[in-house]
């Protein structure tokens, strides 16, 4: 089974952000306000949280997320979020997370077979997870979709662009 030594500094980089971008792009997608923007921040730390604990989680999976609980890790990510997205509007924000999914996919493929349709699985639950987690176009007090037309599309991207 593949480990962070299976890949380089940079590709290890980007399976550290996968899951972030994975939400990410949902969020874009259709950016929902402050109360939304949160409700999908936590769903995807709450796909983290889950693996952390889950005893059948895949094993490369496994090792991403307990590097990205370390905090080398977490500066990682973040700086090369920071770096990929900085100033980007939702659309852009939204074009570079497929791309880069898109990027995860022919990686796992090439260096983690064995691994690649679990960690491609995770990521696509994520996504999901992320545009079940906010209302879409309601108010404050109810109306609106569990998942709008713009997320359901941007899914089906997410899925296309990871092979699932």
């Amino acid at each position: 089974m593949a480990d962070k030594t299976t890949f380089t500094k940079e590709e290890w980089t980007l399976l550290l952000k996968s899951p972030m971008i994975a939400g990410m792009a949902i969020t874009a997608a259709d950016p929902s306000g402050l109360w939304g923007l949160l409700k999908e921040s936590f769903a995807g730390g709450a796909a983290l949280t889950r693996v952390a604990t889950d005893a059948n989680a895949n094993s490369l999976v496994k090792a991403v997320v307990a590097d990205f609980s370390a905090s080398e890790g977490r500066s990682a990510a973040r700086d090369g979020l920071k770096a990929e997205f900085a100033g980007g509007k939702p659309a852009d924000i939204k074009t570079k997370s497929i791309d880069s999914l898109r990027l995860v996919s022919s990686l796992l493929a090439a260096k983690a077979p064995g691994d690649a349709a679990a960690f491609k699985g995770w990521l696509r639950q994520i996504s999901q997870s992320t545009a079940e987690a906010a209302t879409e176009g309601g108010s404050l007090f109810g109306g609106g979709v569990q998942v709008s037309d713009a997320e359901k599309a941007t899914l089906g991207e997410i899925s296309n662009a990871l092979g699932v």
